[in-house]
């Protein structure tokens, strides 16, 4: 670790992390200044329930409420258009997002333009909006996007069909309400890809050259948790325990990677899933390990860290031994957790490879990489995870 290299480190979002915090909705509804709120959320949180435990509380203070579900698994820039729509004529002064990512994306990018001019596209990038974000309060069901406390919102552009990124400290929640007992129902499946998500989050932030001091410390922290409890969380899902350390463990992870980006398997992530509509944690699942692969050579050390972290026992080998070993591990996680998945079961092929390979090397997180690759590289890794 260079001690006296220099970095920035920013987290303007407040963090409430309790069980049953989801009660006390109203009051930090009021902390706010808030008046009229906007639930924004998915289909499938709607129809879980969830959204109710929101209800009760603002119902209790009579507090104003309209409900945004029209939400699809990779959030599209029409869904911020209409969400903004509603909180303009219902005359929501606050944003309440719950979900995993697609909701808390959304809500956030709304709260955006409820308080800045043109459309959300204008301010595709890093560090282009120009005013704060109405309030929002981001409540995330599951452990893995950490979108409760990033200065990103994802979002997929439908007519050009791909993602773009808005970056932002004012994209940032004013306040994240992290409340265990919410991700009690999640199904198994869910909980592996969101649980491998956080950790391909803390391990990209960990190995890559915008790495520094604190954001080191978390992404460690972060994974000795995922490491720990993923397991039981995926198979013990109403341990609640378990569901806590993950669910702190991905904020964590997201407060690592907010300050320094990521990898390559969040590069390809992103075209992969925009094209062949794979869910988001799971293709960091199937490319985690091929990446490690193919990093290893640029950051040893971490990598042997990492190995450890994962219960190998590194005693009597060598640290690029070890290294190797963290390849292995990761491996035996997915297939633990019941990740066994390949690209190809999700259509990729091989004619396919240079438009993924090209479009992941525009993304921001290549230049960050611990090992500088070349577009052939960046498909022999697609390949590879086929």
């Amino acid at each position: 670790m260079l001690l006296n290299k220099a970095f920035r480190y920013e987290i303007p979002t407040i963090i409430e992390f309790e069980n049953g915090l989801i009660n006390k909705l109203s009051e930090f509804v009021k902390e706010l200044g808030g008046t009229n709120v906007l639930i924004v959320c998915d289909p499938g949180v709607l129809q879980a329930g969830v959204v109710t435990k929101l209800e009760e509380p603002l119902k209790a203070d009579n507090i104003p409420y309209s409900i945004f579900s029209e939400i699809e698994a990779d959030p599209a820039i029409e869904s911020v258009d209409l969400g903004l729509e509603m909180a303009k004529r219902d005359g929501c002064d606050v944003v309440v997002g719950v979900g995993g990512g697609s909701s808390l994306d959304t809500a956030k990018a709304i709260g955006l333009m409820l308080t800045n001019p043109g459309h959300i596209k204008d301010y595709v990038g890093i560090n282009m909006v120009p005013n704060p974000s109405a309030p929002v309060i981001a409540v995330p069901t599951t452990a893995g996007t950490g979108s409760e406390i990033t200065i990103w919102s994802v979002l997929s552009d439908k007519k050009e069909k791909a993602k773009v990124s808005v970056g932002s400290v004012y994209n940032c929640p004013n306040m994240a309400l992290v409340d265990p007992e919410l991700t009690i129902s999640l199904p198994p499946h869910i909980t592996a890809a969101t649980g491998m998500d956080a950790l391909t989050h803390a391990m990209e932030s960990y190995v890559n050259k915008a790495t520094q001091p604190i954001s080191e410390g978390l992404s460690v922290q972060a994974m000795k948790m995922i490491a720990e409890n993923l397991r039981l969380a995926v198979v013990q899902g109403e341990n609640v325990e378990a569901r806590s350390n993950m669910l702190l463990a991905s904020l964590i992870a997201a407060m690592a990677f907010n300050s320094t980006r990521l990898g390559l398997a969040h590069a390809l992530a992103i075209p992969l899933g925009a094209h062949f509509k794979i869910p988001h944690g799971t293709v960091n699942a199937i490319l985690l390990p091929e990446v490690m692969e193919f990093n290893v050579i640029g950051n040893v050390s971490k990598y042997a860290e990492i190995a450890s972290i994962f219960g190998v026992d590194t005693s009597g080998i060598t640290e690029r031994e070890a290294a190797e070993q963290s390849v292995v591990a990761i491996r035996q996680l997915n297939k633990d957790v019941g990740i066994t998945q390949t690209l190809t079961d999700f259509g990729l092929k091989e004619e396919h490879l240079q438009m993924i390979a090209e479009e992941a090397m525009l993304s921001g997180n290549v230049p960050v990489n611990p090992r500088k690759p070349t577009i052939e590289d960046l498909k022999a890794i697609c390949r590879a995870a086929m």
